[in-house]
């Protein structure tokens, strides 16, 4: 017995025939003609081994080609069981999209040996991903398909184009290279021609060969003559019962077609085996048939009505009502003849009826008999018939035939089908499953149709049965090599009388010798010239044109190019309701072809007639020949043939074509070296302070700034233009070190308390009248850099201004209230004070200052000292909108009183002091101005204000009272538009589905960042945190080194989603700023796709001719208010695609136009309307007035649009009429906050986008006054919108959950009803606990809106048995988790601010994740939470540090030490 392919042992070694036909293969280019079974495909190895070692660094490839797809696996993975090349198998189900170019590139890189499908090969040579220079060796495997128009064929085609020193070898492979016996010689010719191949056979070795591959015994088994009539057989039958002679016309059933095949089915199987086709096909049609009929109806109820439906109640509208009562009437007979047909399942425990002999045909009988007689304990055996539905009903009653039935396992195997609305073929996976059973003898018997003729790897079978008679040559010789046991036998069944059948049989069987003769004896000779093609005229061959575009080599050819139209056309975006978009051909000998009118092109480029032809079929294809090629001109397919931009595939260009950046090796987070101004530099700037116009201070920093102004503490705040600072040159250094030492002074006194070690990059100094730096107080100053304990000549006059600290409470400022020579220490506290638990002062004072063996030393008398608590300013948030974080207190604050002793005053002024309170605040505003400018200048923005450019630059991780999400928000928008309106004008013939992938490749995410990284924005991110616990404005060496030329750049890190963010944050700021046209400029210079800085106006407008509306639309436009110049695109705006019109295009370019206009101007109305919400709360609002309900209730309860759609399907017109009383009668309120509920059908709101297109385009693309309109129309919808619009209920039970913290939920689908054969319902399951459900709906969003309130509510009701606190530990497990990591977090050493970790903004796409798992579940509700929980940007108040919390006073613990050894260097200042 033969082994099987995977039964090879990886040492296989050649037997001296498989070496022969190599040794000649080595030669030149040969067909191996090998019987099945003697090891044709291992010859090829040793062949591909070779070739692949001789050919090694010409950078070529072998490729091993298949007729179908079941043999891809098989034969890659004999090939790489044999050899130690990289093998990379390609079929239909796992090859890459053709437009994906860098997908195919790297397959093609990346292995030595392809095994693929031949039509896949031609694919890669038409689109020029593959030539057939670039290939080393092509194996034809069932070579003998390589004639007429099989890919085999177009592939040496192409082949023969190919410079004779560039083809690659070849080498065929069949058991049957001859197809017509009767001229076996021209047969044989015709294969070696079209594959530039010698057929040869073995010569030396011939008994070794037929050993290894004998010849089994052939029988014909003939039978009787089928009787017309069969007695036994139930009287009432199916065929009766049916009656489908007088089916209604409208019940779309081909009845002919079926009869036919019944008949068919009688004659060869006998009434049971005809009355199962019967029951199958029709049980098969009348099941779709329902299923679209309740489609149609239940897609257009409401979710009440639906589950009124489902738990029938008797007011419900029933989808079932909607089928024709004559298909309720035949689903009901076929369900009383299911017990009688259908195999019961094995867990039932029920046997099928049996099948006596006297209900099957004398063929049937006859084949039973034969395999009862031939039946052994090993038995296998194959049937071959020659239709699919002969397959399917034999292989159901062979078993149930009582002889049979316990000998007899039998399964079907049969092609894929291409209609299905018949009898179903086999997919790919069905039988691989199914070769694989019979490999393993789980099943004895494959009934099978040609699939199983060649290719696939059987074992070797007892009996091979052909059942229907022998066709072909090459049938005849397939089948029979499955018989290939030296004790096989080959059986051929023939009715008696039948001498047409007999005597073909013969011819085969006898011609057999003398056709091997033919090749057997022959030696290789020349390449030839490939043949012409059997049927087609020779001067229509001759006449063929073949089109190569010169800078790609892509080729089209008369036989590609019928399938390069019909690809275009299926990739026109299509709803429903719209049939597919298909080229339509008319004439004879001279073919016109016709393409779809929703192609945006005129009607003159829609049809092309061809040239003269000699037959109709090759007429047709010279008119699609023209056509692509006409088409290839207008950029409607690209230099690869391919329709321009539709891939599926990863994109890597924009819409204009510029290459994008690969993005994928930037890390989440990313480091930068940012622009900074804060460095030490050998030229110093002195810029005054002015606090509420006064000047005040003067900060000296190392670069220039551009003056500034913030409200901070109360105070206005300003800084006045630079001036360079000249120093002494004799006194330059101690000059500069009595600054540094002030400044640490007043650092340390008013924003950190403690000291700083690093050097400092600016210095906030005294001035004098003069506005210059005053050195004389620097120097009395910084004599007593923690003040002074004498008080002489401190009065009244200094209350309120002088500033103090008490010595034991280092870094907690005080003013001065009033001075207490009243109070002594000894003094009794007063009632309700502080200390008044304590019988005196001093007592309080010993018992807060005692440490451990340190007792403080307090006099009992002198006088005490009342002063108000000054808060550290350790936060550098500032507000655009001069709201303050802190301000100094004033009259009625609170009070602390201390003993003199420990107290000293701050040799600082007033003025000075106050503008070390704000110097936080005024240096990072200083900051965000100066990297604004460098921004700007850098990238060469339009005129933004500074303002608006430091929001969109400032990231939302710093927690500042600004930051860029409603920017980007507004941007998003921004740039959606800009795009649109570009690609739409750029690409005048491309539909919405080529413009839709332009676009989401222009502003994708991974754009975007390519774009930012190209222009090196990193460089001008504000990242910093506002917190100030370690001062950030030092130099980061503290050698004290300063350099001539300063680089003025720090090192931050933050998340890279930072970047494509402030990308449309600053679009967003140019249109806040200068609309849309500084929007266009900021766009050009960011590098995206929006077709450079002239206004719109110039370059769009002003193109079309003006043309009067029809009467028709005079209503519409009294209520837009608008009159349109250009009739046309009104006509245009209301075509459905299912209205075939050549006047007029359909509406979906205008749909995808205005689809991007309403978003822009619903965005750009709440930004403007709601400045406090966040950019979430803008993004929710937004997408309750953009949706589909909203739209169609606008189009028909505002525009009436309904009236005016121009449409040509009956189910789209019903659907649309079901639903206008609905939205007639619903309310704003309703359509915001429930729209979820309603799913009107998607052509409303598709015709409202349009119309709003239309209007756009009308008016030259003037965005204000579309804009107007649209705000008019949308008027009331508008009013509706608020910033706390309640979620959805989905949203809302997400983010209630992640809140709750449970992490163990999701949603589940089911089915309400069997007979809908779809999922309409949706639970929700707590751990593993359905808690809700199943609710049914229409359609499953409305199932999961109404499963998400249920389960909302019985979680989080107390009385029900699914109280969430009850059923769920995840919310303490977490807290656990929280906790310990905590405890180590708080291990660690803390870290400076500006480098300090902050909030990772994970890049994630939530329309990845999968909420019916848990998993995906909880990162959805995460995502979720953190939107909804996210804060204004302008919010009142700051983050609070922890220093901020020290207004009682009291030291905290880790702050012990530096107040210790501060107390004792005040002690020694002393």
């Amino acid at each position: 017995m033969a082994a099987a392919l995977a039964q090879v042992s990886d040492t296989l070694l050649p037997r001296r025939y498989q070496e022969e036909i190599f040794v000649r293969a080595q030669r030149g280019n040969v067909i191996a003609a090998l019987d099945t079974g003697s090891g044709k495909t291992y010859i090829s190895t040793l062949l591909i081994r070779w070739i692949a070692g001789r050919d090694v660094g010409k950078g070529k490839v072998i490729m091993f080609l298949v007729p179908k797809v079941a043999l891809v696996q098989q034969q890659g993975e004999f090939i790489a069981r044999q050899t130690s090349l990289r093998v990379k198998q390609f079929s239909g189900a796992t090859a890459h999209d053709m437009s994906d170019r860098e997908g195919w590139r790297s397959e093609l890189e990346g292995a030595d040996v392809f095994v693929m499908t031949a039509q896949i090969f031609l694919n890669l040579i038409t689109h020029s991903h593959c030539g057939i220079d670039k290939v080393s060796l092509i194996v034809f495997d069932e070579c003998h398909h390589t004639r007429k128009n099989h890919a085999y064929n177009g592939i040496m085609r192409e082949y023969f184009q190919t410079p004779v020193g560039s083809r690659p070898k070849i080498f065929g492979m069949t058991a049957s290279p001859i197809w017509n016996p009767r001229n076996a010689a021209d047969s044989l010719a015709t294969l070696e021609r079209n594959l530039d191949a010698k057929v040869i056979a073995v010569k030396e070795h011939v008994d070794e060969l037929s050993g290894h591959s004998p010849k089994p015994k052939e029988i014909i088994q003939e039978y009787p003559t089928p009787p017309n009539y069969y007695p036994e057989y139930p009287s009432q039958s199916l065929r009766q019962r049916l009656n489908l002679e007088v089916l209604p016309p409208e019940i779309n059933i081909p009845v002919d077609k079926i009869l036919t095949r019944y008949e068919v089915t009688l004659f060869n199987l006998g009434p049971f085996g005809a009355e199962l086709f019967l029951y199958t096909e029709v049980k098969q049609r009348v099941a779709q048939l329902i299923q679209d009929a309740v489609d149609s109806s239940i897609d257009y109820v409401s979710p009440r009505q639906y589950m009124q439906t489902v738990h029938a109640q008797s007011k419900a509208p029933d989808p079932l009502e909607s089928v024709h009562p004559k298909l309720k009437e035949l689903q009901g007979m076929l369900e009383t003849f299911r017990d009688f047909f259908e195999t019961p399942e094995v867990e039932s425990g029920s046997v099928p009826p049996p099948i006596p002999f006297s209900w099957c045909s004398p063929k049937v009988c006859t084949l039973a008999e034969t395999l009862f007689h031939r039946y052994t304990e090993t038995f296998q055996g194959i049937i071959f018939v020659e239709q699919r539905h002969i397959a399917s009903c034999l292989a159901t009653i062979l078993p149930r035939i009582p002889i049979l039935s316990h000998l007899i396992r039998a399964e079907q195997l049969v092609g894929h089908g291409k209609d299905t609305a018949q009898i179903k073929g086999m997919g790919t996976r069905n039988q691989q499953d199914t070769v694989k059973m019979f490999r393993e003898r789980l099943i004895n018997v494959l009934v099978a149709t040609s699939v199983a003729e060649e290719g696939l790897d059987f074992p070797a079978c007892d009996v091979v049965i052909r059942f229907d008679p022998v066709q072909h040559m090459v049938g005849y010789v397939q089948s029979r090599g499955r018989a290939r046991h030296k004790t096989s036998t080959f059986i051929i069944m023939l009715q008696e009388g039948a001498q047409t059948h007999v005597a073909r049989y013969l011819q085969f069987s006898q011609s057999e010798p003398e056709l091997k003769q033919a090749y057997q004896e022959r030696s290789l000779r020349a390449p030839m010239e490939m043949d012409d093609e059997i049927g087609d005229d020779p001067q229509d061959l001759a006449e063929r044109e073949r089109y190569v575009v010169p800078s790609t080599g892509a080729v089209l050819t008369y036989t590609s190019a019928i399938g390069l139209l019909n690809h275009l056309c299926s990739l026109i975006p299509r709803d429903k309701f719209t049939p597919m978009h298909v080229p339509t051909y008319t004439g004879d000998t001279t073919a016109t072809v016709q393409l779809p009118s929703s192609l945006p092109l005129p009607a003159d480029l829609l049809v092309y007639q061809g040239p003269p032809r000699r037959s109709k079929k090759e007429a047709k294809r010279a008119a699609a020949f023209l056509a692509v090629k006409s088409l290839h001109a207008l950029n409607v397919f690209d230099d690869y043939l391919l329709p321009t931009k539709s891939s599926r595939g990863r994109e890597h260009e924009d819409g204009d074509g510029v290459t994008i950046g690969d993005v994928s090796q930037i890390p989440e987070m990313l480091e930068a070296n940012v622009r900074d101004p804060w460095v030490q530099s050998r030229t110093l700037w002195l810029h005054v302070v002015y606090l509420d116009g006064r000047p005040s201070a003067g900060l000296v920093t190392g670069t220039s700034l551009p003056p500034v102004d913030l409200v901070a503490s109360d105070l206005f705040v300003s800084t006045g233009e630079p001036r360079e600072v000249v120093l002494d040159p004799r006194h330059a250094w101690s000059q500069r070190r009595a600054m540094e030492d002030y400044t640490r002074m007043g650092l340390w006194w008013c924003i950190t308390g403690r000291g700083i070690t690093l050097p400092l990059t600016c210095y906030l100094v005294p001035i004098t009248r003069e506005c210059k730096i005053d050195f004389d107080a620097i120097e009395l100053a910084i004599a007593y850099p923690f003040g002074s304990y004498n008080w002489d000549g401190v009065g009244e006059e200094h209350y309120g201004h002088l500033m103090y600290i008490n010595s034991k409470e280092a870094g907690h400022p005080m003013v001065l209230h009033r001075l207490r020579p009243d109070l002594t220490p000894s003094s009794r506290p007063l009632e309700g004070s502080r200390e008044s638990a304590h019988a005196t002062y001093r007592d309080f004072w010993i018992n807060k200052y005692s440490r451990k063996a340190y007792v403080p030393t307090i006099s009992t008398d002198g006088p005490c000292v009342e002063g108000i608590p000054l808060v550290r300013n350790a936060s550098s948030a500032y507000s655009l909108h001069n709201a303050t974080g802190h301000a100094f207190p004033g009259k009625g604050a609170p009070t602390v009183i201390f003993p003199r002793e420990f107290c000293r005053w701050a040799l600082m002024p007033e003025h000075v002091y106050r503008a070390y309170f704000v110097l936080p605040e005024l240096c990072h505003r200083a900051t965000d101005v100066w990297r604004a400018h460098a921004a700007r200048a850098a990238l060469k923005l339009p005129p933004i204000t500074d303002d608006l450019l430091i929001q969109a630059l400032t990231l939302p991780s710093t927690h500042a009272q600004l930051n860029n999400q409603r920017l980007e928000t507004l941007g998003d928008a921004v740039l959606k538009l800009c795009t649109v309106v570009h690609l739409f004008n750029k690409f005048p013939h491309r539909h919405e589905g080529q413009l839709d992938t332009l676009k989401r490749a222009s502003v994708s995410n991974r754009t975007l960042l390519a774009r930012a990284v190209e222009r090196r924005l990193e460089r001008y991110l504000n990242g910093e945190s506002q917190s100030l616990r370690m001062w950030r404005y030092v130099a980061s060496s503290p050698d004290g080194f300063i350099a001539t030329h300063t680089e003025r750049q720090v090192l931050r890190r933050f998340p890279r989603k930072s970047m494509q963010d402030c990308m449309e944050a600053i679009l967003g700021a140019a249109f806040a700023m200068g609309g849309i046209d500084m929007a266009l400029q900021a766009g050009t210079v960011l590098g995206i796709s929006c077709g450079g800085p002239a206004p719109w106006m110039i370059r769009y407008g002003l193109r079309l001719p003006k043309t009067e509306p029809a009467p028709l639309f005079a209503t519409l436009q009294e209520t837009l208010g608008y009159q349109f110049e250009h009739g046309q695109l009104l006509l245009e705006a209301v075509t459905h695609p299912s209205f075939a019109s050549t006047d007029s295009t359909s509406y979906q370019r205008l749909e995808f136009l205005g689809d991007a206009l309403i978003d822009m101007v619903v965005m750009d109305y709440l930004y403007k309307k709601f400045p406090e919400a966040t950019s979430g709360q803008l993004s929710w609002a937004r997408s309750r007035a953009v949706c589909s309900p909203a739209f169609a209730m606008l189009a028909v309860k505002k525009l009436r649009l309904h009236q005016l759609l121009l449409i040509n399907n009956v189910e789209l017109s019903i659907a649309i009429s079901r639903h206008v009383p609905v939205l007639e009668e619903i309310d704003e309120e309703e359509v915001i906050i429930h729209g979820w509920k309603h799913d009107p059908p998607k052509a409303l709101s598709d015709v409202f986008e349009s119309i709003m297109g239309a209007l756009f385009v009308d008016c030259d693309y003037q965005y204000d006054k579309a804009a107007a309109v649209i705000e008019t129309v949308m008027a009331d919808l508008l009013a509706t919108l608020r910033p706390d619009l309640p979620r959805d209920p989905v949203s809302q039970f997400m983010v209630w959950a992640a809140k709750a913290g449970c992490s163990s939920v999701s949603f589940a689908k089911s089915q309400s009803r069997p007979e809908l054969r779809r999922h309409d319902c949706m639970s929700v399951l707590v751990h593993d606990t359905t808690v809700a459900g199943p609710m049914p709906a229409p359609n499953m969003s409305m199932a999961k809106g109404l499963a998400a309130e249920e389960a909302r509510r019985v979680l989080d009701d107390p009385e029900s048995p699914f109280y969430l606190p009850r059923i769920c530990v995840c919310a303490q497990e977490a807290e656990a988790r929280a906790k310990a990591a905590a405890e180590e977090a708080a291990a660690e050493s803390v870290q400076d601010d500006a480098s300090a970790p902050m909030d990772v903004d994970v890049d994630v796409d939530a329309s990845e994740l999968d909420d019916e798992t848990t998993d995906g579940f909880a990162t959805i509700a995460r995502i979720l939470l953190d939107t909804t929980e996210e804060t204004p940007s302008d919010s009142e108040g700051t983050p609070v540090s922890e220093d901020d919390n020290d207004s009682d006073l009291i030291v905290e613990d880790e702050d012990e030490g530096d107040a210790m050894e501060v107390e004792e260097m005040m002690e020694v200042d002393a």
